[in-house]
């Protein structure tokens, strides 16, 4: 009897392993069958996206009125905004793809940059014309390849799935025909010279980090700054690698596990060892400190790794984390390019998210210059209906990515705040942002 009760439990252990494992598998394969076609879509559009910007940048050509051209660039921009960003939904992370990346960004700034111009005062040159002609061509060789890719995808039935796969191991030779087609439209657009563009364009995108100053770290001088930053036990398992071939930069990134299985990671740059990103995947589970008590150990966390006059800009408190952005200060001027951003849980207090990207990239020696004209004269340019409250002197990247001094304004039009930028040389209206309300508190 024993014996026919223990087969018994046995059998059904065994069938509801057999189901468990079903299931997992199920599940898992619904996973992987979601990811594959946001890839496939995402593939697919960006081919859509494409067409479409050599079609509009044909359609430019043919273009005279300034009525009918600023539309047009207009669009081109819009359309490039949507390709890059079909880019990036693409598991080419470990793919070289930083030209064709660079040759969309850059159509964006330029076609932008014409678009926002008084073309009746400064209507296109030779030379310009000549630019279009180019990046039609271009885009048509790029339109071409990724046809061909879209093709082979589609009579072959190929699955991104396999793309990320084969990307991943780096040990073994890339050969797969859609990674094969993504290294030649790769390759047709790395003789593109950003002087192509022209004299006049300006890119602000694609900065680099050619302000910092210091001496090359290696990577076990990485591994010190590490446990500097974020005071290790020593007992943590550690990952460093190299960033990928192609940067304007270099750095390393560090994966950090410490012994609860909590991974840290962190890019540093070779040269002078500076964080750029500090991310730490930690919940905050409860709120044991406020707002203001965060932003204390922020600022104290920027004072001891000596980043100095920098004054606070935002705080804003999200799912029990402190989130602050931070902006240099020049004899009582902001300078906004300079800009660090942090993230502090309210549960223990600690730092959990940095970045200073944008800091790295923007901060350098700067002379301020006198303004062109009065506060009182820049006020002239604002709305009547806005109610000032503050004022201050502010450093700010125009439209055009160049730094302009303003004078900012911080008024409201009932319940609503605006921040408005004001060119401190010619009284010109730069910048408006409305900023956002608190957000209401529901009971249920």
């Amino acid at each position: 009897m024993l014996r026919m009760i223990i087969i018994a439990v046995l059998t059904v252990a065994v069938v509801g392993t057999g189901y468990w494992g079903y299931q997992e598998h199920q599940d898992k394969n619904a996973i992987l069958i979601n990811a594959e076609n946001n890839y496939q879509r995402s593939f697919h559009d960006l081919v859509y996206h494409v067409d479409l910007l050599h079609d509009k940048i044909g359609t430019t050509l043919a273009m005279s009125s300034k009525e009918q051209l600023s539309p047009s660039f207009a669009e081109v921009w819009r359309i490039t905004s949507e390709a890059q960003n079909d880019v990036g939904q693409l598991p080419l992370t470990l793919l070289p793809f930083n030209k064709t990346e660079e040759f969309l960004s850059n159509i964006g700034d330029y076609t932008y940059q014409v678009a926002i111009r008084d073309l009746d005062k400064n209507p296109l040159s030779t030379k310009e014309y000549e630019t279009l002609q180019n990046l039609y061509a271009k885009s048509g060789e790029v339109q071409k390849e990724l046809r061909k890719v879209q093709s082979m995808v589609i009579a072959e039935n190929l699955r991104w799935m396999d793309v990320e796969v084969a990307l991943s191991a780096k040990d073994q030779p890339q050969d797969n025909t859609i990674i094969n087609g993504f290294k030649t439209v790769e390759k047709d657009v790395e003789g593109y010279e950003e002087t192509e563009f022209g004299p006049t364009f300006i890119t602000h995108k694609d900065k680099d980090f050619s302000n910092l100053s210091g001496k090359k770290i290696s990577k076990e001088e990485a591994k010190q700054i590490a446990d500097r930053y974020l005071d290790l036990e020593g007992d943590e398992e550690i990952t460093i690698t190299e960033n990928g071939e192609g940067s304007s930069y270099g750095f390393y990134s560090l994966k950090i596990v410490d012994k609860n299985q909590v991974d840290t990671y962190m890019d540093i740059t070779k040269k002078g060892g500076i964080p750029i990103y500090i991310v730490q995947n930690k919940e905050a589970k409860e709120k044991n400190i406020s707002l203001n008590e965060a932003t204390e150990k922020a600022r104290t966390f920027l004072k001891e790794n000596k980043y100095e006059s920098l004054d606070l800009y935002e705080s804003v408190e999200y799912n029990k984390v402190g989130i602050f952005t931070f902006v240099s200060d020049k004899d009582g001027v902001r300078i906004y390019p300079d800009a660090i951003k942090m993230k502090v849980s309210l549960d223990t207090g600690e730092m959990i998210g940095f970045s200073s990207k944008d800091y790295l990239m923007s901060h350098k020696s700067r002379e301020i210059p006198e303004p062109g004209i009065s506060k009182e004269e820049a006020k002239e340019s604002i709305n009547g209906n806005v109610k000032i409250m503050e004022d201050r002197l502010a450093v700010i990247e125009n439209d055009v990515g160049e730094e302009v001094l303003c004078y900012e304004f911080l008024g409201t039009i009932n319940e609503d705040t605006y921040q408005i930028f004001i060119n401190a040389e010619n009284g010109r209206e730069e910048k408006v942002d409305k900023l956002k309300n608190p957000e209401e508190l529901y009971n249920f």
